[in-house]
């Protein structure tokens, strides 16, 4: 496997660099530049550590080596293992005349996915450096390239059902080899210095911790991958110390390689889950408690061109550019994500097509109901019933997902999952009809405005930012998730807030079910 696979475009991280063809992909020439490997060097040698061993699982042509050397002069025991020829020899060439006579160098061709590294480790001398920037690929990118270049299948993250059907399996190669490394430092006294994206670096940490693996410390530092690498991605050196006694479950995040703060942010594992921050959980984590009122998604349909229109006239025009004439009875103004983290954005000409009230029903009734509706939802039948997710099938023709009652609710309070902000804001009823959100967006239903008003002011309150912000890794891709909203219990913010007599009030008429859900009601503001 290759040193450098940084790059290529995945679904998750959203790498965005130019490759070429499979080979390129598969076997990558992204190598780390030699002024980054010499920062990430000058760095472990400012902090005292001092190897006897230096190690690099896919070292490539030899960025990393030869900033070691410099560095490190006196090492002395040097490997670097790739499964390029070529990239082995120039690595060779790159050490050349570096390294005092007593220092033995090895770097081989071979590959790192079947090599007994527990063995290789066994008499090499400690303290320990393994040092590198594995591959930025996911497993699940190399199958679709049908490569051999893999490690061995098995039940890698011991997913079930659901899991494994929504493509929680999927897993970066980095990953892989990183969570590797962990279990060969285990017990010695060893230092991993690893350039990856920080999505798996929050990840394997969490897979060392979980397991009470020996972690001494560990450090997170920014690493502008825009200008090294040319990749649109979060990315960090990880530095982690091992022990044979000691077991720390935090990690100080630092701005970037140069940043020495005494004081930086911190996350770890706390209760068995990954803290965001550490002092706002610790302050805030007593309004965890009862989801009073229930978080929903939007409505999922996976087939916007066909499914969303903007109103013109007495027409409307899909995402295929086709004016067409529906029936107003199925079509609800919609807000989607970027709506909502908009706050002044209304739902103006924009509508969605729900042909359901609540997951399963029958849509038969819409050739009876809405007979143009029904002709348009039988001439684009081939792309719904294309949609890939698992949660279509065997559901009646044009079904939706994540509808219900809550849906059609006249006010809810909602949130986009993926801007960068907390901003919960009001959505009432729009040109007589209820608002319905996508699946971008997550919201709470609520009867009136002032109930919808009351619960906002309350989310958006400072100890409320606090408390989410314990949980939540801004550089994820969906940061906001409706596992972190229902965490927060309502009625102890309100308590916090001395807001607990309202509360109580509004409390006292939920859980409750939205009667007749397309029956909006203009004189009573409600369903």
């Amino acid at each position: 496997m290759p040193a450098k696979l940084m790059g290529f475009v995945s679904s998750i991280s959203c790498v965005r660099v130019r490759v070429k063809d499979k080979q390129k992909t598969e076997f990558g020439d992204f190598q780390t530049p030699i002024e980054l490997a010499r920062k990430v060097c000058s760095l472990l040698s400012q902090r005292g550590f001092r190897p006897a061993t230096i190690l690099e699982p896919s070292c490539g042509e030899g960025s990393f080596l030869r900033a070691c050397l410099e560095f490190f002069p006196h090492v002395r025991n040097l490997i670097g293992i790739d499964i390029n020829e070529d990239y082995v020899e120039a690595a060779r060439l790159a050490v050349t005349g570096l390294a005092p006579r007593t220092t033995s160098i090895n770097i081989v061709h071979d590959d790192f996915f079947h090599l007994d590294w527990t063995s290789l480790l066994e008499s090499a001398p400690q303290p320990i450096l393994v040092i590198g920037n594995p591959p930025w690929v996911t497993n699940a990118e190399l199958g679709s390239l049908q490569s051999s270049n893999l490690p061995d299948k098995s039940n890698y993250h011991d997913r079930r059902g659901i899991d494994a059907i929504t493509g929680k399996g999927n897993f970066d190669i980095s990953e892989w080899l990183l969570n590797r490394a962990f279990e060969w430092a285990d017990g010695r006294k060893t230092v991993l210095a690893m350039l990856c994206k920080t999505s798996v670096a929050r990840k394997v940490l969490h897979y060392a911790w979980k397991r009470g693996l020996h972690i001494e410390s560990s450090d997170m530092y920014a690493v502008d991958a825009s200008t090294y690498f040319g990749a649109s991605v979060s990315a960090c050196l990880l530095v982690v110390c091992s022990s044979a006694s000691i077991r720390s479950f935090d990690c100080s995040v630092y701005d970037n390689i140069e940043d020495h703060r005494e004081e930086a942010a911190v996350f770890g594992l706390r209760e068995g889950r990954l803290v965001a921050s550490i002092p706002n959980f610790e302050r805030w984590k007593h309004l965890e408690g009862e989801e009073r009122y229930k978080w929903r998604s939007g409505i999922k349909h996976d087939c916007a061109k066909v499914m969303e229109f903007c109103e013109e006239k007495e027409s409307y025009r899909n995402g295929f550019g086709e004016l067409v004439d529906l029936e107003d009875c199925y079509l609800f103004p919609l807000l989607k994500s970027s709506d909502i983290a908009n706050s002044h954005k209304s739902p103006s000409s924009r509508r969605m097509l729900v042909p359901q009230q609540v997951i399963g029903e029958n849509t038969d009734q819409i050739r009876h109901s809405a007979p143009k509706t029904w002709k348009y939802l039988r001439q684009h039948a081939d792309l719904l019933s294309k949609r890939a997710s698992s949660v279509y099938r065997n559901r009646p023709n044009f079904s939706v997902f994540g509808v219900g009652d809550y849906s059609f609710a006249p006010w809810k309070v909602a949130i986009s999952g993926f801007y960068k902000n907390l901003a919960f804001r009001v959505v009432g009823p729009h040109a007589g009809k209820p608002v319905v959100l996508d699946d971008t967006c997550y919201f709470v239903a609520c009867r009136t405005e002032d109930e919808a008003g009351f619960l906002a002011e309350l989310l958006n309150s400072e100890i409320a930012g606090d408390f989410f912000s314990a949980y939540i890794f801004w550089d994820h891709k969906r940061p906001v998730t409706l596992d972190i909203l229902r965490r927060l219990d309502l009625l102890r913010l309100a308590q916090e807030l001395n807001a607990e007599e309202a509360m109580c009030k509004f409390l006292d008429h939920y859980p409750r079910k939205f009667d007749q859900p397309l029956l909006f009601s203009e004189s009573t503001g409600g369903l």
